[in-house]
């Protein structure tokens, strides 16, 4: 997935970034959701201090959720500030919302966040993943074939 803007408008900007999902799960099907944000907490997002590192989404009463995000307090917002690890509901349809219900039920896979960001509208967007929980040999073998990659380029670029 590339970052670049797609019509010449203003690249979308991450504000957090999940980067051991990849090495924790088995990434099967990646959806771009929204977020239902209060005032605050979009400023707070724009500061760039979230966290998703520990957080999952969960079905609960036909909507979904986003547990344990941290967006930490905006500082000018006094009183009217947001509590940093609320649950946060998902913007999805009704049929995604099944599929992925379905998915988690049924053949245990996991509803991972990956990133947020901001798109090309300026607004915030989740990416939301589908995966499945890898064994520790398969976190042996992603490792290995990275560290392989790696020496592999060390080895071309000392060779020319």
């Amino acid at each position: 997935m590339t970052m670049a803007p797609k019509s010449g408008g203003p690249a979308r900007t991450v504000v957090s970034d999940n980067r051991k999902a990849r090495f924790n799960y088995e990434i099967e099907d990646v959806l771009e959701v929204g977020i239902e944000l209060r005032g605050t907490e979009v400023k707070a997002l724009r500061g760039g201090k979230a966290n998703i590192q520990e957080s999952y989404a969960a079905e609960k009463d036909g909507q979904i959720w986003l547990y344990n995000s941290y967006l930490p307090e905006y500082l000018q917002a006094n009183r009217f500030n947001h509590e940093p690890r609320r649950p946060r509901r998902l913007l999805l349809h009704k049929r995604q919302i099944a599929k992925l219900a379905a998915a988690v039920a049924k053949e245990g896979k996991t509803l991972v966040p990956l990133k947020i960001y901001f798109n090309e509208q300026g607004r915030a967007k989740l990416e939301l993943a589908l995966g499945r929980g890898k064994k520790l040999h398969d976190k042996r073998e992603t490792e290995k074939a990275r560290d392989w990659a790696r020496e592999k380029g060390r080895l071309l670029k000392s060779g020319s």
